[in-house]
């Protein structure tokens, strides 16, 4: 009798072990995967901000452009 307890013991707890460390694979896998989502919005926003800056840029040039053919600039002057 006690050896079979002695055996349903030693399987309940090699079972216990092996869903333990399934278990923590699995948390270690989805933190993985939040952790490379992270990234990813992170290369998104720095994309949007860059395409931003760009549009911001074209468009201060298409003003100074469109300013210089309204006004004289004088080139001494503009380095100051």
């Amino acid at each position: 009798m006690s050896s079979r307890r002695a055996k349903v013991t030693l399987g309940a707890a090699v079972a216990f072990a092996a869903l333990t460390i399934w278990g923590v694979h699995f948390q270690q896998e989805q933190e993985h995967q939040t952790m490379y989502k992270g990234v990813l919005r992170d290369d998104e926003r720095r994309r949007q901000k860059m395409q931003q800056r760009q549009e911001e840029f074209e468009e201060s040039k298409r003003k100074r452009e469109l300013y210089e053919k309204v006004q004289r600039v004088d080139k001494s002057s503009s380095a100051a």
